[in-house]
């Protein structure tokens, strides 16, 4: 497995990946499907370009034999550089169960001790799921109240903390250099 940022030229594959993430898993994410495909080019193109430009945001994709097989992004927001983010993590289907979820988190986690953040938050889907135990298992707690998922949404996500200093290394595992 590799993983590696998703450089601004790779915009397509960012996009396809994206729109498979969201058709696969609509109940993980706070965008829908319908809403994603119907962007313009010009969309995904900026949103690779410009959020990969500043240095507080981290696009990862995971890649086994040349297949994009996972993605993550990071972000730590200027208004508060002592917490990063956690977006957009997904695992395609076929390798679920094999680490690549967890190499993202570490990928991104390691990013973010680099930037001196002290804590990574995320949100996920409440319920007794492998996202939900997979965060535990790397030190993630609630953290705060479950919200929607998105405006009207029945469903609720439970925003998750993990103090840095906490998180568990991981088994050792090539990955891309920046």
């Amino acid at each position: 497995m590799h993983i590696r940022p998703i450089a601004p030229h790779e915009w397509q594959r960012y996009k396809a990946l994206r729109l498979r993430a969201l058709a696969d898993a609509p109940d993980a994410f706070g965008t829908v499907f319908a809403d994603a495909i119907q962007q313009r080019d010009d969309f995904w193109i900026a949103r690779v370009s410009a959020r990969q430009a500043a240095a507080k945001q981290l696009p990862l994709l995971a890649e086994t034999d040349g297949q994009a097989v996972g993605l993550a992004w990071g972000h730590i927001a200027d208004a508060d550089p002592s917490c990063a983010h956690i977006f957009q993590v997904w695992v395609a289907p076929s390798h679920r169960g094999l680490g690549v979820g967890q190499q993202l988190i570490m990928r991104i986690s390691d990013w973010a001790n680099s930037h001196q953040a002290e804590y990574l938050d995320l949100s996920v889907t409440c319920g007794d799921t492998p996202a939900v135990r997979l965060y535990r298992r790397l030190g993630f707690e609630p953290y705060g109240e479950p919200q929607p998922l998105r405006p009207g949404s029945a469903l609720l996500v439970q925003p998750m903390r993990l103090r840095l200093a906490k998180i568990k290394p991981a088994p050792a595992m090539p990955l891309a250099h920046e």
